[in-house]
């Protein structure tokens, strides 16, 4: 089976690729397809987004909302049959930096929590054996700009870029979207 890894800056045009590519492709093999949902509403600019991300996609799309337990989720789901678009990993990663409530500082070293470090690990352990279905994974490149300001800012634009960097290198396929363009730089065009 195949992984796609599609990323961009925000508002690069990267989710409507990947969700336009996740139906060409799925169609194409008679698959399903399985949005992994990533984000927490949080707020009403969150929600709005979300709202925007869910009128778009195709209703007979089956939706799974998660935070934390990516790899979890993809177990269960990732089969021959099926073809799981998970928007988005930077999303996931923010979650697992937050997800026991601690608050960083604004200089010095950050500690990340474990579920951070146990949640990743399972996720790369698993693109390393295999999935047993296609899977397209959405990211932002956070990199491309200035230096962040703070500590946890720093701490989290490294972690996006180690992880982008990670499932790349594991990824039968990248694509780096700008301004809604397609480049691939890994792979075959679909």
């Amino acid at each position: 089976m195949t992984c796609t890894l599609v990323f961009g800056g925000a508002r690069s045009g990267k989710s409507a690729y990947a969700e336009q590519f996740a139906e060409r492709v799925a169609a194409e093999a008679g698959k399903d397809v399985v949005y992994v949902a990533t984000s927490r509403g949080g707020d009403a600019e969150m929600a709005a987004r979300i709202a925007q991300h869910r009128d778009r996609r195709p209703r007979h799309w089956q939706t799974v909302e998660e935070e934390l337990a990516l790899a979890a989720v993809l177990r269960a789901y990732c089969a021959p049959h099926r073809l799981v678009l998970v928007d988005c990993l930077t999303l996931w990663l923010s979650n697992l930096m937050f997800c026991d409530g601690r608050s960083y500082p604004d200089v010095g070293e950050v500690a990340l929590p474990q579920r951070f470090h146990d949640e990743r690990a399972e996720l790369l352990e698993l693109l390393d054996a295999g999935t047993a279905g296609d899977v397209v994974f959405v990211s932002n490149e956070v990199g491309m700009g200035i230096v962040p300001w703070g500590a946890v800012s720093r701490c989290f634009a490294d972690e996006a870029g180690r992880l982008n960097q990670a499932v790349a290198a594991r990824a039968d396929r990248a694509v780096f979207v700008a301004a809604g363009l397609p480049l691939i730089l890994k792979g075959q065009a679909c």
